[in-house]
């Protein structure tokens, strides 16, 4: 991976993690539906096809979001 790839999914992740806590802020949509997009997301891809290095990606991309929904990352909690 490239630096300009890895820090292109870190923008990406960022900007990803703000719009679902301004969709929580503004009552858009609540965290049960945010958690449902982070835990569907994640099974996507722990459930990938592909080669045993794509499988590597995947189920590393996958580790990240379970950390995110464990860590209440994309949704203010008290």
């Amino acid at each position: 991976m490239t630096d300009d790839q890895m820090y292109s999914g870190m923008a990406a992740l960022t900007i990803c993690e703000a719009l679902l806590l301004a969709l929580n802020d503004a009552q858009i949509l609540p965290e049960k539906e945010i958690m449902g997009v982070l835990t569907d997301a994640a099974a996507t891809h722990e459930n990938a096809v592909g080669s045993e290095a794509d499988a590597v990606k995947h189920r590393a991309a996958a580790a990240l979001i379970r950390r995110i929904i464990a860590g209440g990352n994309s949704v203010r909690r008290p």
